[in-house]
């Protein structure tokens, strides 16, 4: 890399190590979705701790989990669904103003009779419960 500028450099080290770093969306391993990271602006149904906990979803009564939330999911504004394989679910929310951007999972366990959920922000630290009542209007649609 001698003959190559420090910016030119610098950018390919980002590109690289940005390659290296898990996507929001990617399929769940082990059939779990991905833990919260510390800050509070995440919820997860597999969470135990008081700020990211959330109760997972009711399984529809049709049993098609991914159709019903799919569907409740689209008729969000400013949302995009990312990845659908069986019976798992990816999509995104951005903000009305700043468009910053939530990534949206569920996972759903027939066995268990629930859908996993995981809904937490890109970006910032807080996110002033936004991501939690997004949850809670999803599960209110889903059993209606």
């Amino acid at each position: 890399m001698r003959g190559i500028s420090a910016k030119l450099r610098i950018g390919l080290i980002t590109i690289l190590l940005a390659g290296c770093a898990s996507a929001p969306g990617a399929i769940p391993v082990e059939e779990r979705l991905a833990p919260c990271p510390d800050s509070p602006n995440c919820v997860s149904s597999y969470a135990q701790d008081d700020v990211h906990a959330i109760e997972p979803l009711p399984m529809p009564a049709d049993q098609d989990a991914t159709g019903a939330l799919r569907r409740i999911v689209e008729s969000f504004p400013r949302t995009t669904i990312v990845t659908v394989d069986g019976d798992y679910l990816h999509a995104t929310f951005a903000s009305r103003i700043f468009r910053f951007v939530d990534d949206v999972e569920f996972l759903v366990d027939r066995d268990a009779g629930v859908v996993h959920v995981r809904s937490a922000s890109r970006v910032g630290y807080g996110d002033m419960g936004v991501n939690r009542r997004r949850v809670e209007e999803i599960r209110s649609l889903l059993t209606d």
